[in-house]
């Protein structure tokens, strides 16, 4: 599945009929290509920071909430969350409260915070995020919210700068996989691909963002064989979130 799109603020009310048709469009390509496997969870990541995967992972949640079926956001970035933002909660209890059994499940979930979609947020900003995403403590929380919900949508740090996505691959193998528009290079999503065919994932679907009607030279984006999609603009940073866009709080 390949879907162009525009990093919109869905999950947040904007109802341009391109942007809600988009998202209907990519809720029912994801349900075809979730139902191949019968898997219910998926990760949604990037190469690199200021992609837009956060706001395509809370959009896409929102929208399949919206035909009934109950679903599950988890914010796994535990580096530079912004799920609580989208949704407007407080970040005080959330994944790395529960996994440091600070808190329970129940403690930490926001119900509804749209009708069909509860929320768990970051929580606390731990030392060490990778860690406690490859813990026991994931793996049964991954169990219990398989059983509860009809999707769990994960939302990781992107995977060429930090590990934290590829720890959940063993237990949650669909990934997919957000670039953007004239700043993600070709380098980036290659090398992407390959750590996460490299620890067992598979990339089941891609999201183009800030994709704008007069950029759309060649129909459908095709992986990296198309072309006019990626720009020449490269990551440059020693750590996540070291380049953000001042007027942006997603990434």
């Amino acid at each position: 599945m390949r879907k162009n799109d525009k990093a919109s603020g869905y999950a947040r009310g904007n109802r341009n009929f391109a942007i809600v048709e988009s998202y209907k469009t990519l809720r029912t390509n994801l349900q075809f290509a979730m139902s191949v496997n019968n898997k219910k969870a998926l990760i949604v990541t990037s190469a690199e920071a200021d992609a837009g995967k956060s706001t395509t992972v809370s959009n896409v949640a929102v929208a399949m909430a919206q035909i009934g079926c109950k679903v599950l956001l988890i914010d796994a970035d535990m580096r530079q969350p912004t799920q609580h933002k989208v949704f407007k909660r407080v970040n005080r209890l959330g994944l790395s409260n529960i996994l440091s059994s600070f808190c329970t499940l129940k403690e930490a979930i926001h119900e509804e915070v749209q009708p069909n979609l509860d929320l768990i947020t970051a929580g606390v900003i731990p030392p060490n995020p990778s860690e406690m995403l490859v813990s026991r403590a994931m793996t049964d929380l991954l169990d219990a919210v398989m059983d509860k919900y009809d999707y769990v949508f994960i939302d990781t740090p992107p995977v060429c700068v930090v590990s934290d996505a590829m720890t959940l691959l063993d237990r949650v193998p669909s990934v997919l996989l957000v670039a953007r528009q004239k700043h993600t290079t070709y380098a980036d999503f290659s090398a992407a691909e390959d750590l996460i065919a490299q620890s067992g994932g598979s990339v089941i679907g891609t999201v183009i963002t800030d994709v704008h009607e007069r950029d759309r030279l060649y129909g459908d984006y095709d992986g990296r064989r198309a072309r006019g999609y990626y720009g020449n603009r490269y990551y440059h940073g020693g750590y996540y979130g070291s380049r953000r866009r001042a007027d942006a709080d997603e990434n």
